[in-house]
């Protein structure tokens, strides 16, 4: 695993904290330190694990995943650092119970299967401590409204670890939607299409390719998450696209998702891909498959504006989150990183190139943390989603993506497969904030704090 040489900066806060809810039960002092544990340290959750390593404000107190090596690899990098060995948790499915019952634990890192993120984040906000959980964060729409009830419970926090929020491009464009250069959105696209097939099938032996084995013959994310695409018909990976555009309207403060219709392709591209690589008398070539190759979904926003978001995971193709920001303004798409706005562009109907823009409008954190980021995963967005969670710990505030977001967001799968199983009729989306939308003020990404 490539190391990513940055130095974590201690922050200083300001009034820009101020705007964050605190625990009830929360000191007024902040943390100088933030005592870690951390369920699952495969390949994703040891990225997490790596950038943690790195900042002196935290220290590794616990580790735990089912797989003996992957525990091994783990407690090398921390020996790496200098740093002693945390206790490591590996006595069967549910031994993370016991690090969560930790009381020398401030926050937990969960990155396993998606099917155990909601009992894990359940477990660790339970006994008072705060969640960060991988995307997508829930799988069925109870497992939404588990964590919200559970955190209205406790005041136990939980963030979604979206990191795509914290693209540069985003951000500078979520700063120029609040500075009013789009003028007022009207329609917003993104999505998650990535060609996946050598995550879903390998040879057993390596993370990507090789092979067109999954399942208890697979390794790594193909011994789970191709079964998705067997018994789910929707889109499955959601909030990476949505996120992003969420932020922009202000949803859950001062905005709301209302109801969405999905429509899926057929599902031939993942039966195909086994037939060319692993040929046609290959037992997995008599898998169906559910999930369409290509999901659309049209999500209706409450202040009237329309999301569309696309699931395109199964066929070859480059990797695009397919960003598109319009408002009465102008236009902002990622696919050809183009701007067009209406009066400031040099010529009408013509396309810009974004990159002026994007440097005039970087936002204030990418300004002040930069280099800091510079050689953390997927860009440096991998850095600033954690850096986000520790200082949410270590100030004892909610963090900037709360436990309503991960159940809205992630709320749109199970959602877009009931509506594709009644033949894209419209369903309604739940207020998981019970109304508290109306009320509630952005708090994300602000200025340079989170």
């Amino acid at each position: 695993m490539k190391r990513r040489n940055f130095i974590a900066k201690s922050l200083i806060y300001s009034s820009g904290a101020a705007i964050l809810p605190h625990l009830g039960h929360a000191q007024s002092l902040e943390q100088t330190k933030v005592r870690l544990g951390f369920i699952g340290v495969g390949l994703r959750g040891r990225n997490h694990l790596e950038m943690a390593l790195y900042r002196d404000d935290v220290e590794v107190v616990a580790i735990c995943d089912i797989d003996p090596q992957a525990i091994q690899i783990a407690q090398k990098l921390i020996a790496d650092k200098g740093r002693k060995p945390a206790v490591a948790y590996q006595k069967g499915d549910h031994d993370f119970e016991n690090l969560a019952k930790r009381t020398d634990i401030d926050g937990v890192v969960i990155a396993t299967p998606w099917e155990w993120h909601v009992p894990m984040a359940l477990e660790v906000m339970k006994q008072g401590k705060y969640a960060g959980v991988e995307v997508s964060a829930t799988v069925t729409l109870q497992e939404s409204w588990d964590l919200v009830n559970m955190y209205e419970k406790t005041g136990s926090h939980c963030m979604i670890l979206e990191n795509v929020c914290y693209r540069r491009d985003v951000m500078a464009t979520l700063n120029m939607v609040r500075q009013g250069m789009f003028g007022s959105l009207s329609h917003v696209q993104c999505g998650y299409q990535h060609d996946l097939r050598e995550v879903k099938f390998n040879d057993g032996k390596q993370a990507y390719g090789g092979g067109v084995e999954f399942g208890e013959k697979g390794f790594s994310e193909a011994k789970w998450r191709t079964q998705h695409s067997i018994d789910r018909n929707g889109d499955l990976y959601p909030t990476h696209g949505l996120g992003p555009v969420a932020e922009m309207l202000n949803i859950n403060r001062g905005n709301q998702f209302a109801y969405l219709t999905s429509m899926a392709s057929p599902a031939i591209g993942l039966h195909q891909y086994i037939e060319d690589k692993g040929g046609k008398d290959h037992p997995n070539a008599k898998v169906n498959f559910k999930c369409g190759d290509v999901v659309q979904t049209m999500i209706k926003c409450h202040n009237g504006e329309t999301i569309l978001i696309t699931h395109d995971t199964n066929l070859p193709r480059p990797y695009s989150l397919g960003f598109r920001v319009q408002g009465t303004k102008g236009i902002w798409m990622d696919d050809n990183k183009s701007i067009y706005l209406e009066g400031v562009s040099a010529k009408p109907h013509r396309w810009e190139d974004f990159k002026p823009y994007q440097e005039k409008y970087d936002h204030p954190l990418w300004k002040a943390h930069a280099a800091d980021a510079e050689n953390a995963g997927h860009g440096g967005i991998d850095y600033f989603v954690l850096r986000a969670f520790i200082e949410s710990v270590k100030a004892k505030v909610a963090p900037p993506i709360d436990v309503y977001d991960a159940a809205a967001w992630s709320a749109i799968s199970p959602l877009s497969e009931e509506s594709i199983a009644k033949g894209s009729a419209p369903i309604q989306i739940p207020d998981f904030t019970r109304g508290k939308w109306k009320t509630n003020k952005p708090i994300f990404a602000l200025n340079d704090q989170y």
